[in-house]
């Protein structure tokens, strides 16, 4: 299986040019410098950093210095940043900058977990205008010349959409692009992404770049939802999970819509891994955890969870499965991984599709009264909305 670094229609955010209109989505505990590496052997593309914590980082803590360090080879570097305080996602985006930590800032508007969003925080702040506009409009004067982007959903729920109003604001504090999930937080990640409201977004926002969202699984999902929509660029989370080599299908597939390649020429680009080259990779990603953590131990633990993702539609048994599911070294690993048959197909359909815990509707968790009015005026909120800042991600 072969990777490309062929190129595809730009997308620019601010002053970075990427070759193909694709970023990696933030996902907590899954973003790392290892991941992110990874993907990057398979296709181009912008790879964003777990969610960093403004808190934190002001902090230093040990943990969050940590996950802002970048591997030498990763450029651009993006982070994506997470907070509640206008001042002091200023001061973290401050330390980012003038320590020349990233090229690139996102900020999360879009985590639905209910411990965030019952403190006003992620998916539901953006009800709060004037408070998302202090926030987007503190980051991007403390940012510089450094460009800022926003991701968040669609809104709450379907009574109370947030993203048209957001987007605006956010246009019109600076940001160079705004991508949108188009979920609500009450979605959470159920059913089918609505590619409607990236349509309606794209037709509102016009002087800078719309990405979309939801329910990328394939190559052809991404050029259907960009054709369908409109948007700029696809920002893909959950359908890369045990399928790092999903960036080079786009790169290819991009490319073909481009006039680039034709579609007979961009088969040889297609991924259609063998069960070797899956083995190969989860090694490769479990070496480079173990880069990433320094500890072989809590690199094959933190592998773990990725096993039935690398491992979906393939024949391999359920003894096979534990096994990796409870290594603990790389010797332990190749002797399991040199037990399959690495010369099985890739499965096709089997292997694709959604991938990660989808969870059901539910009604979001959010502060009393907090639907009551779109302005922060209460001061008792404002001081309560500060405990939203917990490490949590999503969107």
């Amino acid at each position: 299986m072969s990777t490309s670094t062929l190129t595809a229609p730009k997308l620019s955010i601010g002053p970075i040019a990427l070759d193909v209109p694709v970023v990696l989505a933030p996902m907590a505990g899954i973003t790392n410098t290892a991941f992110r590496r990874l993907c990057r052997e398979f296709g181009a593309g912008l790879y964003v950093s777990e969610m960093i914590t403004s808190r934190a980082l002001v902090e230093r803590t040990p943990e969050t210095m940590r996950l802002i360090t970048h591997h030498p080879s990763e450029t651009p570097r993006s982070i994506q940043l997470y907070g509640v305080d206008p001042a002091t996602m200023a001061t973290a985006a401050r330390i980012l900058v003038d320590e020349d930590h990233t090229d690139h800032i996102d900020m999360n508007f879009g985590c639905p977990v209910p411990k965030v969003t019952r403190k006003g925080g992620g998916a539901a702040l953006p009800w709060k205008l004037d408070l998302f506009r202090e926030i987007v409009e503190s980051v991007v004067d403390a940012a510089g010349d450094i460009p800022v982007t926003v991701k968040m959903r669609k809104g709450i729920d379907t009574d109370h959409l947030t993203y048209l109003e957001a987007a605006r604001a956010a246009e019109g504090a600076g940001v160079k692009a705004i991508a949108l999930h188009a979920r609500t937080a009450a979605d959470f990640y159920s059913g089918h992404a609505d590619w409607s409201a990236i349509a309606t977004l794209k037709e509102t926002i016009t002087s800078i770049p719309v990405l979309g969202n939801g329910d990328i699984w394939s190559g052809e999902d991404a050029l259907r939802m960009v054709d369908e929509t409109g948007c700029d660029g696809v920002v893909v989370g959950r359908g890369c999970l045990g399928r790092p080599w999903l960036f080079g299908d786009l790169a290819a597939a991009f490319r073909v819509r481009s006039g680039e390649l034709t579609a007979d020429e961009a088969v040889g680009l297609r991924a259609a891994p063998s069960l070797g080259d899956v083995a190969r990779t989860l090694r490769r990603h479990t070496e480079l955890l173990a880069e990433f953590f320094g500890d072989e131990d809590r690199a094959c633990r933190d592998i773990r969870k990725h096993v039935a993702w690398y491992l979906k539609g393939y024949p391999v048994g359920h003894e096979v499965r534990a096994g990796l599911s409870t290594v603990k070294t790389l010797e332990a690993m190749d002797e399991i991984l040199a037990t399959l048959d690495w010369s099985a197909p890739y499965p096709g359909a089997d292997a694709e599709g959604p991938r990660g815990r989808a969870g059901s509707p539910k009604n979001p968790s959010l502060p009393d009264r907090w639907l009551e009015s779109r302005s922060l005026a209460d001061a008792s909120v404002r001081a309560d909305i500060a405990e939203a800042e917990l490490h949590h991600s999503g969107g």
